[in-house]
């Protein structure tokens, strides 16, 4: 069972840090941190706030590669009528990104790794660079922690494993916040996308964090 914590977010990001930074020490060798958690529940800000606390305390120790960078490309997702379930399980590219992973425990070379871009809503290429010796790699994403085919592969490649609970009130007001942002899409495909596929998704993220090392419940109210 997974040990469970209440934090504030920012408690969240300086106790993954601490974590991180003591295990890849203890291990002496280049260790993949999972932050694990449904949409909205604020991932990719927490693993750029680790990161900056990590590379803070010692420069270039630590590097991101997030699972969104595998999202099916939208020419894909059209051909293969996915469009309106982006975001599920099924519109990533889950098996390059397990092969990344993979790549990524045992490179001794800078590799590139995809981004994703929320004003295009579409895979950026090359969007980082992992240095040869960065120590502490932090991946976030949604499914890391799923046990279905091929996903369940994921957990055995982190070396420590959080998973971010974020009530799913808050969840569906970030995230009809987050499709509005950049005007892409009108508001009824935004509301109708959060109650039938993001929703859906936080549901069945939730029923996977039992596969953490530390789950930790954040305190949205402070």
């Amino acid at each position: 069972m997974p040990e469970k914590l209440k934090l504030t977010p920012a408690q969240t990001a300086v106790e993954i840090a601490r974590r991180s930074s003591r295990l890849a020490a203890e291990e002496n060798r280049r260790v993949i941190i999972g932050i694990a958690g449904g949409p909205g529940s604020g991932k990719s800000t927490l693993a750029a706030d680790v990161i900056g606390i990590l590379n803070g305390q010692v420069d270039g120790s630590a590097a991101r590669v997030p699972m969104d960078g595998f999202h099916m490309m939208q020419s894909k997702l059209e051909a293969e009528e996915l469009v309106a379930h982006k975001g599920a399980p099924q519109t990533f590219e889950a098996r390059e990104y397990i092969l990344l992973l993979k790549h990524l425990r045992m490179a001794t070379d800078p590799v590139s790794v995809p981004g994703y871009s929320r004003v295009k809503e579409e895979v950026v290429h090359d969007a980082f660079t992992i240095a040869a010796n960065v120590p502490i790699l932090i991946t976030e994403g949604n499914y890391l922690l799923l046990e279905s085919s091929p996903w369940h592969e994921i957990r055995k490649l982190m070396d420590l494993a959080f998973y971010i609970d974020v009530p799913r009130n808050i969840v569906r007001k970030r995230l009809l916040k987050r499709h509005a942002e950049h005007g892409n899409f009108t508001e009824e495909r935004n509301k109708r996308h959060v109650e039938e596929v993001d929703l859906v998704n936080y549901d069945a993220v939730a029923e996977s964090a039992g596969r953490s090392d530390v789950w930790i419940q954040v305190d949205t109210n402070t």
